[in-house]
């Protein structure tokens, strides 16, 4: 099973806000999720995000791979750096 993190879009037309969701690659975008992690709000000044490290670690550990975009909100959250420094030792 590929297992990603990635957003699922929720939220208004025209209005939208993400969560931050460990997913099978192979469900639908918006479909269940295994786990949420947090979640991003693109709409504000400056974009608001929050992440549960811990639970993102564990999944990054797992051999979940993250999305572009979700791998430059972990980045922006230092989730990427601290696995990277997990991953080094």
């Amino acid at each position: 099973m590929a297992v990603k993190i990635r957003l699922k879009r929720i939220g208004a037309k025209k209005a939208p806000v993400y969560r931050i969701v460990v997913a099978d690659s192979r469900i639908q975008r918006d479909g269940k999720p295994i786990e949420e992690l947090g979640y991003y709000d693109p709409t504000k000044d400056p974009a608001v995000y929050k992440v549960q490290e811990e639970r993102a670690l564990l999944w990054l550990e797992r051999g979940a791979v993250p999305t572009p975009t979700a791998k430059t909100i972990l980045a922006r959250a230092g989730v990427i750096e601290k696995w990277a420094a997990k991953k080094a030792k």
